[in-house]
């Protein structure tokens, strides 16, 4: 039963987020993998409180309350750091979901390391870390994800880590503080916590509704236009006729090539997202890993100051490099199963 406690409530609550996910933004293989980075950070930081703790021989009081959740969410958002900082994630949505499963990863570790030394005591103990530190975990992790991936879209950089990492650290020092009975405050923590997530979950769930909708919508538009022979005469088409004096005939030509091709992935992912809606799994088109490395390709002929000039233009989206992800984690299993297939 402590066993019970101490490991399946985490995971009931990581499964349901997973279902919550209508799009489908995050697959069970990307879910798996942020589960391991959570688990290697417990590893991490059961090492590292070790050392802290023998080198200086701090109060385990003082450590709980004030170095613990600084070294814990340190730990836990690295690697939603990774994934934000490589374009891995697109919403809110999958931020939640990302960064509840690194927090369960964590949770499973630490708990299954307290179970060697305190499995036999009482089922309040289990209670409490169970459905309290291990939610804990995968709720703090969460919000720094959902947190810094707003900051990330607004203003970019180093920093934008700080405001999620600082509320994450925040809230799980004030739970070690225990300003209530432990069950208490495991009860509080239960129905606060997940409801948070749940809320604006849900909020950007309508939001990622809106934004796939419209945008294909008008991405659609921009592909017509693009492909129209009236593109030379449109404010896009005479931007890039100027750049030709700054980069050459070639060079302006890929850069062309490279926007259609941005158009037609993003008009791609966000029907595959429509298509998941509705409970369908749309293949991807049997040309997409042959246009996703001629995206590589064009990029690296157009070069880092072409890329810059491109972007007054806006025609792509912001999200390009998370479409271009997104489809060719749909298109891995697709090729496997030809690969198979031709075997």
């Amino acid at each position: 039963m402590n066993v019970v406690l101490a490991l399946v409530p985490v995971l009931v609550l990581l499964a349901l987020l997973q279902l919550m996910d209508t799009f489908k933004l995050v697959r069970l293989t990307a879910v798996a993998v942020a589960v391991v980075a959570g688990a290697i950070a417990a590893l991490l930081c059961l090492a590292l409180h070790d050392a802290i703790v023998a080198a200086t021989g701090i109060d385990a009081t003082l450590f709980t309350r004030y170095v613990a959740p600084l070294t814990e969410e340190i730990a836990k958002a690295a690697f939603i750091v990774v994934l934000l900082s490589r374009n891995r994630v697109g919403f809110l949505v999958d931020a939640a979901v990302q960064g509840f499963a690194v927090g369960t990863g964590f949770a499973l570790v630490e708990n299954i390391h307290y179970l060697q030394y305190l499995g036999d005591t009482g089922l309040s103990l289990w209670l409490v870390r169970g459905l309290g530190t291990a939610v804990l975990h995968g709720a703090t992790t969460a919000v720094f994800s959902m947190v810094s991936k707003t900051m990330a879209d607004r203003r970019g950089g180093a920093l934008a880590f700080l405001p999620g990492l600082c509320l994450a650290a925040g809230i799980h020092a004030a739970f070690n503080h225990v300003p209530l009975p432990p069950l208490a405050m495991t009860a509080l923590l239960l129905i606060v916590l997940p409801l948070v997530i749940v809320v604006v979950f849900q909020r950007s769930e309508h939001a990622t509704r809106d934004w796939v909708g419209a945008g294909l919508d008008l991405d659609l538009e921009l592909l017509e236009l693009v492909r129209s022979e009236h593109f030379a005469f449109t404010r896009f088409g005479q931007y890039l006729q100027e750049l030709r004096a700054r980069f050459g005939g070639p060079v302006v030509a890929d850069m062309f090539c490279l926007l259609r091709l941005e158009l037609e992935l993003s008009i791609q992912a966000k029907a595959m997202l429509l298509a998941r809606e509705a409970g369908l799994e749309v293949p991807v088109t049997d040309d997409l890993h042959t246009s996703l490395q001629e995206i590589g390709y064009l990029q690296a002929s157009i070069g880092r100051t072409g890329l810059l000039a491109l972007k007054p233009l806006q025609v792509t989206s912001s999200r390009d490099q998370w479409h271009r992800y997104l489809l060719a984690a749909a298109d891995t299993p697709t090729r496997l199963t030809r690969a198979a297939r031709g075997r």
